[in-house]
């Protein structure tokens, strides 16, 4: 997972990620190695998923793609990447009906 971690941040500005906040899954327990890249990382308390709200609508969004029991091990690059543009461009009332990659290029300075 650090690997991965280490691979998005290599590709975002320094200032892109300010923490991390993730379940309690072992897959994380790389934890030390992310917060000494000087990334803050917090675990949500078990069974509050509300803690998660972004990644928790996140899953939502995606079952309306691959409702739930879809084997995603059959799932395509080709099918996940145009799942995930599509709902990256997708206006959200919480951003004030921007699209999430609009106010992710906004807020990294990527774009004006």
């Amino acid at each position: 997972m650090y690997n991965a971690i280490e691979q998005l941040t290599s590709n975002l500005p320094d200032h892109a990620l300010k923490s991390f906040t993730s379940d309690r899954g072992k897959e994380f327990a790389c934890y030390p190695d992310v917060e000494a890249s000087g990334i803050d990382f917090y675990f949500a308390d078990a069974y509050s998923a509300w803690q998660r709200g972004t990644n928790e609508n996140s899953n939502g969004l995606m079952r309306e793609f691959f409702p739930k029991k879809t084997d995603l091990a059959k799932v395509s690059e080709t099918e996940l990447f145009t799942a995930l543009w599509l709902m990256n461009n997708r206006p959200r009332k919480c951003l004030n009906y921007q699209t999430p990659l609009e106010k992710f290029m906004h807020e990294t300075s990527l774009i004006e």
